[in-house]
This record gives C-alpha cells, structure tokens and sequence, in this order.
C-alpha cells in the first residue's frame, strides 16, 4: 500500500519502520507443522491422481499459474528489498504517426525523460506520386478518365496504401461509373510510368490488365469445373504421358538402330580397305562378292570369348577366383561351356594352379568364340537359303545353284539340309518340294 500511495502521490501514514522482523516475524524458525487430523481427506470417488494434483507434500493449495522454477510447482518465498522504489508519473505523449495531433497519456518514470514514441517507427508509407494541373493537361489525360476521377482515385491509394482491393470497395460509384480492381490498376500505373520517365527514372513498372483479366478468367473457370471434367483432364494427362513414353522409346530404338549401321558401314569400309590390301594372286577361287549384310556377324565374332576381370589389386586372392566367369556370360553360354567340358571329359573345376587357371580360362573363351562362329555360320547359311528360295520364286522354272566354297560341310550343293548340322531349318521349301504349291 505505500508504494499505490506514493505513485497516486497521496499522504504517506505514519507507520512504524518496515523491518525484516515486522514483515517474517520473531517465529521464523519455528516449523509449521500439520497435524493428522487436520489434513484434508481425499473424497470418495475421486482418483489419486486428481488428488495429487490439488495438494502437494507439504499440503499447499496450488499456485495459480505454472512455475519455471527448480522447485516445480511450489511457491518461491518472495525476496523484499530495504530499497524505495522509484516515482513513476502520469505523463502526456504524442503519436508523430497521427496527423490529427492527438495526445495520448500514460505512465512512464520522470528519469527516462521525453521519448519519441517507440512504435511509430512501424508506421511505412507509400509515396504515391503527385501531379499539377499543368502536368495533368499535358500528360495524363486519357480516354473514360476525368480529372476529378483520378483524383478521387489517387487519393484512395494514398489512404489505403494501394491496397486496390479496399480501393475497389471504397470507391464512390454514386459518383463515378464502378472500376474494377484491373482498371484501377491499370490507370495508376500508367500515371507512376508517365511520371517516373518525366522525372528520368529508367525503371519503370508496367502492367499488363488484359493479361490480367485473362488469368482471372481461367482461375474461374478451373475453379468451376465439374467432376466429369476433372475425371476426363486427368484420364487425357495420363494418355499424354503414355504417348510420350511411346515417343521416347522410339526415338531411343531409332538411335540405336542409327548406331548400328553406321558400325556396320564402319565395319564394311574397314573389310574393303583390308581386300585392296591383299595381292589378287593370292586369291585361289575369287567368287562373287556377296550382297548379303554379315557386319552383324563380323561384329558379333569380333566380341566373342570371354575377358575375365584381371586380379592386380594389392591384397590376398584366391586363384579359383580367376576361373570364375564375369557375370556379363548368360546361361545359355554357360550350359553349353559345362557340356562341351563333359564331352571333352574335363572336369568343371580343376585343380587352381597358375598354368591351369591360364589355359582353362582360355580354353573357355576359345569354346565361346566356337559357339559365337557355329551361331554365325548358322545365320549365313540360312539368309543363303533364304535368298534362293527368293531367286527360285522370282524366276520360276530357274534354279541357282550355289558354290560348295559358300556352304558348309553339313549342306549340299543344291540347299538340301543333311543331318550333320540341326540347327539350319528349310522354313521356305523349294520349288520342286512337294507341298509348296509348285
């Protein structure tokens, strides 16, 4: 109470010095204590929980608001300072953000001094640009705006910081004809342009309220839209998707098909370079140069065997790991590797030594090359046949006979298929073959 009355500056009553020993009392060390039948019971049907909450141990009521003290929720003993406090005083200040002067009151102590308001910094205006009349009748006159109307117009976006939505909603259409938010946009903007190049400014905001009105337009209606036209934008999205990863498969295919004929063009200028080379009196039987395209062949030859990874790193390994093979060596190889080997009565794993992992590994590769030329020669002898038949079926009543040199030991002078190799199928049929309709 003798602090209220010093600030409201009343008379102070006599009272006799405030100690220590006044406020605590004589009884400070004398320990409350409790006694059993004076400790509140907890009533029936509550639970032990809600009742921990509302007494703690020493039975204190429970403060009114959480504590942040190590204490937890227990009441700290309130520290009174010998000191006297300091004056405060009913002090006038003003707003510098107002510009009605008005003058406001509160409480602040005599020793701070004057201030300026401290939240006035937070006031941020706008500098709306300002026009004469003179200027206004040289530069700004415009089609459907009167001078008074953009006045008007200027003066909302100086009051309400050119916030055009409140603009559009303060405007005086008893007055005016109604302006939308892209007109009044529109017109100021095109005012600050006119003024910032007179006053030789470069940059200079341009709006786009066509543009604007567009955007608004379609925002409208995708807001609108109906489910039937949701449900049918995105079944078009996904066929979209699914026709451009049709593209893009495409377009990888035709990429690598250009790939391969330029290696088979790269391939078939290195086999003529290499012909012009050689002497033609080393040639015992020159024959016809054949049109058949074998750059696949040659190229699949070419990258036949196997290339095991070679062991150089520094560290222990096994040499059994040598003669594994690479994991680019498919099943089918493999398979045929393993019968080759019984065949050959060879075991699958010898015994690892340095001259044995050598040789197997390359007996290996050697097996490989054997099936890849076995495969190719496969493929020739069958696109053979295969023109025949074409020639046979172009030219009835002609047969071509073609040259044992191009044939193997396995096939005849006149295509006929013998028993040595299974893998040539006669799927055309010559003419004179009964069943082919000649």
């Amino acid at each position: 109470m003798v602090d209220v009355r010093d600030i409201m500056e009343l008379d102070q009553p006599v009272t006799p010095e405030i100690t220590r020993e006044s406020i605590i009392g004589p009884d400070k060390l004398k320990r409350r204590t409790f006694s059993a039948t004076k400790a509140p019971k907890r009533p029936e049907g509550m639970h032990r929980e809600v009742y921990a909450l509302l007494y703690n141990d020493t039975k204190d009521a429970p403060p009114l608001f959480p504590s942040d003290t190590s204490n937890g929720y227990k009441q700290t003993k309130i520290k009174l300072g010998m000191r006297k406090p300091r004056k405060w005083e009913w002090m006038p200040f003003t707003n510098p953000a107002r510009t009605d002067g008005a003058v406001f009151y509160h409480w602040r102590r005599p020793s701070d001094g004057p201030k300026e308001y401290p939240f006035a910094k937070f006031n941020k205006k706008i500098e709306i640009p300002t026009y004469t009349d003179a200027v206004y009748q040289q530069h700004l006159q415009t089609e459907g705006w009167t001078k008074e109307e953009t006045d008007h117009m200027m003066d909302l976006a100086r009051r309400f910081d050119l916030r055009f939505i409140i603009m559009a909603d303060r405007y005086d259409t008893e007055k005016f004809s109604k302006r939308s938010i892209e007109d009044l946009k529109e017109r100021y903007y095109k005012i600050s342009g006119i003024l910032a190049k007179s006053s030789g400014e470069r940059k200079v905001y341009h709006y786009d309220a066509d543009h604007e009105r567009r955007r608004k337009e379609q925002l409208k209606r995708l807001y609108e839209r109906t489910p039937e036209q949701i449900e049918e934008e995105q079944f078009l999205i996904n066929e979209l998707k699914k026709i451009e990863a049709r593209k893009k498969e495409r377009e990888r295919k035709t990429q690598d098909l250009q790939k391969l004929i330029s290696q088979a063009d790269n391939q078939a200028d290195h086999l003529r370079k290499a012909d012009k080379k050689i002497p033609k009196k080393k040639l015992a039987n020159p024959t016809r140069p054949s049109r058949i395209d074998t750059s696949h062949i040659l190229q699949a030859v070419e990258t036949a065997g196997i290339k095991f990874p070679d062991y150089k790193n520094s560290g222990v390994s096994l040499r059994s790991q040598r003669m594994k093979l690479p994991a680019n060596v498919g099943q089918k190889k493999s398979k045929g590797i393993e019968q080759l080997l019984q065949e050959m009565e060879m075991e699958l794993n010898p015994i690892p030594t340095e001259d044995v992992c050598q040789h197997f590994n390359e007996l290996r590769s050697d097996m490989v090359l054997h099936m890849e030329l076995k495969a190719a020669l496969t493929s020739c002898e069958f696109e053979l046949q295969s023109l025949r038949h074409q020639y046979e079926a172009l030219s009835p009543g002609k047969s071509l006979t073609i040259p044992p040199q191009l044939l193997s030991s396995t096939t005849e002078g006149d295509g006929t298929k013998l028993s040595g190799n299974p893998e040539i199928i006669d799927v055309v049929g010559s003419p004179g073959t009964p069943g082919t309709g000649t």
